[in-house]
């Protein structure tokens, strides 16, 4: 996939939404230290190529029920182009399953489900068990607090874009 060219403006730009959500064109140019009319015209820009998928909320989850949240590795028997799609496409069915990555190395899948409590959990696991998906083995590590949670600094990753 081809990589889109970003200046330190337009990271400046994604940072601003990445950190506040959406924004005005007066907010934004604000933030990015731009004029109004530039800044709009390049954040139009950058969501028009696909950068910005969305506005989301950060909800805190704790002060609104007691959650479970469980970590699942998961191995697949087969490694076909075909047992994977399977997995993903049934995964995606799981409202439960709030991330799935697919990795590298001695796992397939991390998956992160939320539940309101063990026996709930289990309940999804027999799901993905019964559903004939070529689950081989899986792990399962019960999360105790959560660390940290953050977006990514993109002057980081993002090469010659410092500013």
């Amino acid at each position: 996939m081809r990589k889109i060219a970003l200046d330190a403006a337009d990271i400046r730009i994604l940072c601003a939404v990445q950190h506040h959500g959406h924004l005005s064109k007066i907010r934004l140019s604000e933030i990015v230290n731009l004029s109004p009319t530039p800044c709009w015209i390049r954040f139009n820009r950058l969501r028009e190529a696909g950068l910005i998928r969305g506005y989301h909320a950060d909800i805190a989850l704790d002060k609104l029920a007691d959650v479970i949240r469980v970590i699942v590795t998961v191995s697949l028997k087969g490694h076909r182009t075909a047992d994977f799609q399977r997995f993903e496409q049934h995964i995606h069915r799981i409202d439960e399953i709030v991330e799935c990555t697919a990795t590298g190395g001695g796992m397939d899948y991390v998956l992160k489900v939320l539940t309101v409590s063990l026996p709930a959990f289990q309940g999804v696991m027999d799901e993905l068990l019964s559903a004939d998906l070529g689950i081989d083995r899986y792990m399962t590590y019960i999360t105790t607090r959560e660390i940290k949670s953050s977006q990514p600094n993109l002057t980081t990753l993002v090469p010659n874009t410092r500013s």
